[in-house]
């Protein structure tokens, strides 16, 4: 999509500090983190979030959540982790690409606010 901040930080053409990348995933920092470890996971094609169908075709979640705990191990997140996706206005989406954070390192409560 034209006009996608996410599409734009895989092709490039907005900078991110990534920590990952592959032909279907990327992984950058959160520019607001809410932990010591906050990174973001997303796939390389436009998916608008958990809702579009196209989700579960293919390997799609497979890799992703692959790419999720390997990048919690790496960043040493042995005493736990949280993955949230934000889905649609009222979840609190704010970026209509399909995305996961991963956030670690700290203890986090529930419910998260």
């Amino acid at each position: 999509m034209d006009n996608c901040l996410f599409c734009k930080i895989v092709d490039g053409s907005v900078p991110a500090e990534v920590v990952y990348r592959d032909e279907s995933v990327v992984a950058f920092k959160d520019i607001n983190p809410q932990a010591p470890v906050h990174l973001l996971v997303i796939p390389t094609k436009h998916l608008s979030g958990v809702s579009d169908s196209s989700v579960t075709e293919g390997d799609t979640l497979n890799k992703l959540f692959k790419v999720v705990a390997d990048l919690a191990d790496k960043n040493g997140c042995e005493k736990g982790y949280r993955v949230v996706s934000n889905c649609g206005e009222d979840g609190g989406q704010t970026v209509p690409h399909l995305h996961f954070h991963l956030l670690g390192k700290r203890h986090l409560n529930w419910p998260p606010g």
